[in-house]
């Protein structure tokens, strides 16, 4: 079974529209396609949704949810209505902002741009270039890697337990520049941010996704989240949901057949899937 739940269109930061990723989903044998579209920010930027493009959103997957429902002569697939919701603490539109529209799915909760609460600047760690992140980081935080990687998880905390998402998007994204420049993984400072931030995900009742995004763009050497941190989720069986965070329709399953041998090597026998109503599980044999 196939399916991928982080999907961007021309509506926010992909490349086509939503019919074409639908098409090529149906092309792939896909049982389910959600889409997850940026949600709107308060400042001029060119990867989120317009706040006054959110309904026509909301209108043009429901009606391709409805259209390909009843097209006895094509293949059964799900289609899901869902947003990314960024979280940053005091300038972004709160989750329970999009709830009351009772047509969205489910919600991730994601951090790309990560507040410095001293100054209240905002260090953007995503995109093609790397040199936004370096300079962010030199400029937002004094270089100061520390510190910035604590603000990175107490605001994915903070968005855990204030925000509720369905699914925690590209957990620990901050490595994906790092490359062992500014800090390491492996020190007992980080690795106790990510075990509190993971413990909190699982008494939300989160899932978590395995992005693999990083990888098939070359920006990562793993997934997000990386085998080390996989391990502590499945130490603490917390659901996990294998995502492409496609920005274009051939991107739909890139790498999901190493993730999935990841997984298993790791002892994961499930992933899961979001239908309209629940939470199905989906094992991997």
């Amino acid at each position: 079974m196939i399916f991928n739940l982080h999907t961007h269109t021309c509506f926010s930061d992909g490349s086509s529209d939503p019919e074409d990723y639908i098409k090529e989903a149906i092309h792939q044998g896909f049982d389910t396609l959600g889409f997850s579209d940026h949600s709107p920010v308060p400042f001029e930027n060119n990867f989120a949704i317009r706040e006054e493009e959110v309904e026509n959103y909301i209108q043009a997957i429901l009606q391709l949810k409805n259209t390909y429902s009843f097209m006895s002569a094509a293949p059964d697939i799900n289609i899901l209505l869902a947003l990314e919701v960024d979280y940053i603490p005091g300038v972004t539109p709160a989750i329970n902002h999009y709830r009351k529209h009772n047509h969205f799915d489910y919600f991730i909760g994601s951090v790309h741009l990560v507040k410095n609460e001293d100054s209240g600047k905002l260090w953007f760690i995503d995109g093609p270039d790397i040199t936004i992140y370096d300079n962010g980081l030199k400029e937002i935080f004094s270089g100061d890697a520390r510190k910035a990687v604590t603000a990175y998880y107490h605001q994915i905390q903070e968005m855990i337990v204030t925000q509720k998402p369905d699914i925690v998007g590209h957990f620990d994204k901050i490595k994906m520049y790092n490359r062992d420049r500014f800090f390491s993984e492996e020190e007992p400072w980080y690795i106790k941010l990510v075990e509190e931030t993971l413990d909190l995900a699982a008494h939300a009742g989160c899932v978590i996704e395995v992005n693999t995004r990083g990888l098939y763009k070359k920006r990562s050497e793993t997934f997000f989240p990386g085998p080390e941190v996989l391990k502590k989720i499945r130490l603490r069986n917390i659901p996990v949901t294998i995502t492409s965070d496609a920005h274009k329709p051939h991107e739909l399953s890139l790498n999901f057949e190493e993730a999935r041998k990841v997984l298993v090597d790791l002892g994961f026998e499930s992933t899961w899937l979001k239908t309209t109503g629940s939470w199905r599980e989906v094992p991997f044999i």
